[in-house]
């Protein structure tokens, strides 16, 4: 015997996917209302699928950010495109993020399987308020940016003929809640996946670890940032504050000597910045306690990136 509840519920999986740099993160944190993901202007800032889980009375949706496609280079790489494959076999909504300088040949290999999906995509143009010069130069702003836009529109619907298309900027929350409206009419009927009260499905230890690691993408140039990983060792909490010992790991000594710094500055400026964000992060007091080492060639190594959570797919 079936029995039926008095109201229908909604829940499915949104996975976010595209290339670096394009504005996943910050669409990820716009859609959960909460700071799930790290956004910096760096490329492959995220390196693991995050998922960020959204709640009302009679729907569920749970959002994944995920790594942007690239070729790799090395096996951290391999492990953060397989992540970004493996959203496009869960998902019951594909979200695929472009911007509007992006050339849409990049990647071709990937989109071609997005192509190929039966479950309904959305393509999100991100950055519209992102008008080139020489596209204003030509005749007034708005005239110019229309016209500029229908082609970058055509030129998509050629590419992904299937996928609806909306110009979006996720920074402005512009088509933000158009967005969310869709969404929720492609949700299938379903029981929620997560307790209600869940708003991730990563621990406190992963945000502290992402925290400090966006500190060091903020604050660091060149191959450093991308040479980082950072593990949460310790996180003891009592009724007013939480300790926290963590370790950055770098894969070179001259590495450790810059994150580092002259007499210690250049790290005490990370502390400082991540204490004040977990701060806010965890809305109690922090005490923050960091070390530097070296672990060679750790993004090349299996046995490493399975310790800090990359072959978890």
């Amino acid at each position: 015997m079936r029995f039926f509840v008095s109201f229908m519920h909604k829940a499915g999986f949104v996975n976010i996917v595209g290339n670096p740099n394009v504005g996943k993160s910050t669409l990820m944190n716009q859609l959960v209302g909460e700071r799930i993901s790290i956004a910096t202007f760096k490329a492959q800032t995220t390196r693991h699928r995050i998922m960020g889980i959204v709640n009302t009375d009679d729907m569920q949706i749970v959002f994944s950010d995920t790594p942007g496609v690239l070729k790799p280079n090395y096996k951290l790489q391999e492990s953060m495109l397989a992540f970004s494959e493996s959203a496009l076999t869960d998902a019951d909504v594909l979200l695929y993020v472009t911007d509007v300088v992006e050339d849409p040949e990049k990647n071709r290999e990937f989109l071609d399987k997005v192509a190929k999906m039966t479950i309904p995509v959305i393509l999100l143009i991100n950055k519209i308020d992102a008008v080139p010069e020489e596209e204003n130069a030509k005749g007034k702003k708005r005239d110019a940016n229309n016209e500029w836009l229908g082609k970058i529109v055509l030129k998509w619907h050629e590419l992904l003929p299937n996928a609806e298309i909306l110009p979006i900027s996720a920074k402005n929350k512009f088509g933000v809640d158009i967005l969310l409206k869709r969404i929720k009419e492609l949700l299938p009927d379903s029981p929620p996946y997560f307790d209600k009260e869940q708003l991730t499905d990563k621990p406190a230890r992963f945000f502290v670890s992402e925290i400090i690691r966006e500190k060091i993408l903020l604050y660091y140039d060149k191959e450093i940032p991308y040479s980082v990983e950072v593990r949460c060792d310790s996180f003891k909490e009592d009724d007013k504050r939480i300790h926290i010992m963590a370790t950055i790991y770098v894969e070179r000594d001259s590495q450790k000597g810059i994150i580092i710094g002259h007499q210690g500055v250049a790290i005490k400026k990370v502390n400082t910045e991540a204490r004040k964000t977990l701060e806010k992060f965890f809305d109690k007091s922090i005490f923050l306690e960091t070390f530097v080492k070296v672990d060679k060639d750790w993004r090349s190594n299996d046995r490493e990136l399975s310790q800090f959570g990359y072959n978890d797919i």
